[in-house]
């Protein structure tokens, strides 16, 4: 899985604009043409030129050990030749057909999403996206159960459209409260700002199905379509509830008939490391699973996959324009093909480990760092006022700046933007988990 990184970036030319003024000018179009709420990282952003393996390089030659992976996106490697060969071979033949014409392609990863799912008989429908995906999934839970009552998690996140915004519950994604959906929100997975957060796992847990009951009876007409939640948040800062939570909530809805949908955007593909999906370390299958991000390794690629009698329950005409496309089923059937012949599944398991066992003893003794959570290939580090749990999104915007200064990329995130993020291409290895650690480490310290 060792790659070899080119030692400049062979797009520069001498003859070219400086590499600041390159940047500065890109920044200014931006601003002029982009929308002012689309955020962009750094005091000073960065302009990403290519990258190879887990490096990147920015239209100035600086090379970035890249430990966010465009938000959990690039899940194998930067330009990793199988998927690029497979691009390059569809795009000599046929770009795109929408999903009204047969494609072998398509098919093909279809039946693979289907057969890793855990749900039997699963049947599969592919977006461009994980809101898409999302939204189809409400689609089919709701008609499938006749209500438009949802169940969501707080702090939880699930895309920008106007539906997903309606059952997102982090104040910082949710710009509207206008919703075709009437959503009520749960105690789950985010312990540390929780009433429940002293007890012991298996009472958490307790007090949190309680909670549900207590909901579904007051403040839901019952007939309620779906729960709909992220086995680790991922928006909300990969906040990991105790094993066998989401089965203990199962039981309670399976008692009312109502659906569970386990969003997998960020957790699916054996990024956690212990298990392909987030699910299973509940002991539970879900009726729906979304997916997105990884499996396309940068390719716009989203989808349902569920219970065929709900993915079936919808009437009238339905297609995607750009689902499941034949150019981007090609990358991702080589890109999972990838991923399961290397088991990076395991991989994420065995670096995962090795980066946290080194990173642990820092935080343990840093004042700020409240904790660090989440599995595998998604750890993140909750930054808090010394002696107590305020949020401090200063010192989290502090340390990105001087990870970023020190050739490291991570991300951030959390209901107060005070959660660093890392989450790297699960073909990281070893010397790269070390060379990451040390970097974050070095950055930590600079902070005070």
């Amino acid at each position: 899985m060792t790659m070899t990184d080119p030692a400049v970036d062979p797009g520069t030319d001498a003859a070219a604009p400086s590499a600041g003024a390159r940047t500065a000018d890109l920044l200014e179009r931006h601003r002029a043409v982009m929308p002012r709420w689309q955020a962009l990282y750094y005091a000073d952003p960065i302009a990403l030129s290519h990258g190879e393996g887990r490096h990147v390089w920015d239209v100035e030659g600086t090379r970035y050990l890249d430990f966010f992976g465009g938000i959990l996106t690039t899940m194998t490697a930067h330009a990793l030749p199988e998927v690029t060969a497979a691009v390059q071979e569809q795009a000599g033949k046929i770009l795109h057909s929408s999903t009204l014409y047969l494609n072998e392609q398509t098919v093909e990863l279809a039946e693979r999403i289907a057969e890793l799912s855990g749900i039997p008989d699963a049947k599969v429908f592919l977006t461009p996206s994980g809101t898409e995906a999302n939204d189809a999934a409400l689609l089919m839970a709701t008609v499938h159960r006749r209500s438009n009552q949802v169940l969501a998690m707080r702090n939880s996140y699930h895309g920008r459209s106007f539906s997903t915004i309606g059952i997102t519950g982090h104040r910082s994604w949710s710009p509207t409260s206008f919703s075709g959906l009437q959503t009520t929100y749960v105690h789950g997975g985010y312990r540390l700002r929780s009433p429940f957060r002293d007890l012991p796992d298996g009472e958490y847990t307790a007090a949190c199905v309680a909670d549900l009951r207590q909901l579904l009876d007051m403040a839901t007409s019952g007939d309620v379509a779906c729960l709909i939640a992220e086995p680790i948040q991922g928006v909300g800062g990969f906040a990991t509830p105790p094993d066998g939570f989401f089965g203990a909530m199962k039981e309670v809805l399976d008692e009312h008939g109502i659906l569970f949908v386990s969003d997998e955007v960020q957790t699916g593909w054996g990024r956690t490391g212990e298990h392909f999906w987030g699910y299973q370390a509940h002991g539970i299958t879900p009726d729906l699973l979304t997916f997105a991000k990884g499996i396309g390794n940068g390719l716009p690629l989203g989808g349902v996959v569920g219970r065929a009698d709900v993915v079936d329950a919808i009437a009238g005409n339905h297609i995607s324009t750009f689902g499941g496309s034949p150019l981007v089923s090609a990358g991702a059937n080589a890109n999972l093909r990838y991923l399961l012949e290397r088991d990076l599944q395991g991989n994420a398991k065995r670096v995962g480990d090795r980066l946290r066992a080194a990173v642990q003893p820092t935080v343990d003794g840093t004042p700020w760092i409240a904790e660090m959570r989440g599995r595998g290939l998604m750890l993140a580090l909750e930054c808090v006022h010394p002696g107590g749990i305020e949020p401090d999104p200063a010192r989290a915007a502090a340390l990105l700046e001087a990870t970023k200064d020190r050739g490291l990329l991570v991300g951030k995130g959390g209901l107060y933007g005070n959660v660093v993020r890392m989450a790297p291409p699960l073909t990281l290895t070893e010397a790269e988990a070390d060379e990451g650690v040390a970097l974050l480490l070095d950055a930590v310290r600079s902070i005070d």
